[in-house]
């Protein structure tokens, strides 16, 4: 059989859909044996030619697939929302919109899928606009944006901190569920812990009837500032790092935007366990008489720069939210006091730099938390925010 060529011994059948290589009807031979022969060594003097073809079936294959998947642009319209800037060259926040008003771009199987066929698109563009608002989608609960957020294929990453919050659905949680009448200051999520999400990601159940939105900020905006009014102070804290202690009691209080226990927040009552969690997310622990604990943080950084986010220097710390508080403090690591008029300055120059927008129902809002603070303005009730965190 050595120099059969593939005429001889194959034929190509093609359908509407498909291509088909097969053996062409043959005569009956003496035994099963001779006829695997016979392909056998059909196949091995024809190799390349066979080779080549699946090469080609495959990239048809591949392209036919590319082409079945939504593009950002056959599904997202550019949108406007008040309270949104230009900083840079890009919208803060970015705004996508359904591109049109059919159920297959609305519903939240649809926005999902299409989140999941553009996710390095999504990715970019969180990490270029800082902060992207999907509006005018069909999302209505905790399952539904539970799906869309595993649909942006970030992974999950446990929440550590001191605000209480319940878990509602798959890797989705309330947000802090102090009392709505206090302000939760503004933050990087989870900025004092070794590991903390890259994004936060927001969902809007039931929008308040006033006050309530999460105003954020270009962290690197601060920074800017700051060092164009206190550079030396900017320069020797970085120096220094920070120190910060918290207190928390034993068990949740709802009563406090900060009332978190810590045998939640650790995941245990025991001690000796919580001082084992607490030295791997690199704290460590005072136990206080009433049962309560401070925990003891730092040094850390004031500022940050991180891959990607064009070398800006990240105002990646929460001196302003600690500094003087009853159950809080912030300080420079080597146990100097930061000037109180410095921590004013700075809180004053966030509030300035801050945007923000009135939530409507089904909002979602994905934050790049190496890049924004994000804060909780007071509101009346009712109001329900849910939030999944990302590495």
């Amino acid at each position: 059989m050595e120099g059969t060529s593939k005429d001889d011994l194959f034929i190509v059948d093609e359908g509407k859909d498909q291509r088909k290589v097969h053996a062409p009807p043959q005569k009956e031979s003496a035994s099963n044996e001779e006829d695997y022969a016979a392909l056998m060594a059909a196949l091995n003097a024809n190799r390349e030619w066979l080779q080549a073809k699946v090469s080609i079936n495959n990239a048809l294959v591949m392209e036919g697939a590319s082409r079945s998947q939504p593009r950002p642009s056959d599904f997202f319209s550019v949108g406007e929302c008040e309270g949104q800037r230009t900083i840079d060259g890009e919208q803060v926040p970015l705004v996508l919109t359904p591109s049109t008003a059919g159920e297959d771009h609305t519903s939240h199987e649809a926005l999902a899928a299409a989140l999941r066929a553009n996710r390095e698109w999504l990715e970019g563009k969180v990490v270029a606009n800082s902060a992207v608002l999907l509006r005018g989608f069909d999302v209505r609960d905790a399952a539904e944006f539970d799906a869309v957020v595993e649909a942006m294929g970030w992974p999950d990453i446990r929440y550590v901190g001191p605000a209480p919050r319940t878990h509602v659905h798959g890797r989705v949680w309330t947000a802090n569920e102090g009392p709505l009448e206090q302000f939760v200051y503004f933050h990087h999520e989870m900025v004092l812990i070794k590991e903390f999400p890259e994004k936060i990601v927001l969902f809007c159940e039931v929008p308040p009837p006033e006050g309530g939105e999460t105003p954020f900020v270009p962290s690197f905006r601060v920074t800017e500032r700051a060092l164009e009014e206190f550079p030396e102070m900017v320069e020797e804290l970085d120096a220094k790092g920070l120190r910060y202690t918290l207190t928390a009691l034993s068990k949740n209080d709802t009563k406090s935007m900060r009332g978190r226990g810590w045998e939640d927040a650790f995941g245990t009552s025991d001690k000796a366990e919580a001082e084992k969690r607490a030295k791997a997310l690199g704290m460590d622990l005072e136990w206080l008489p009433d049962g309560s604990v401070k925990t003891i943080l730092g040094p850390r950084a004031l500022t940050r720069v991180f891959p990607g986010r064009r070398g800006r220097r990240m105002w990646f710390n929460t001196v302003v939210g600690m500094h003087g508080k009853e159950e809080s403090s912030a300080a420079a690591a080597d146990g100097s006091e930061i000037p109180a008029n410095f921590v004013q300055r700075v809180g004053e120059i966030i509030e300035e730099e801050s945007l923000q927008f009135r939530w409507h129902r089904g909002d979602i809002v994905i934050l790049d938390n190496l890049a924004t603070l994000h804060a909780r303005r007071p509101s009346l009730p009712p109001r329900r925010i849910l939030v999944a965190t990302c590495k």
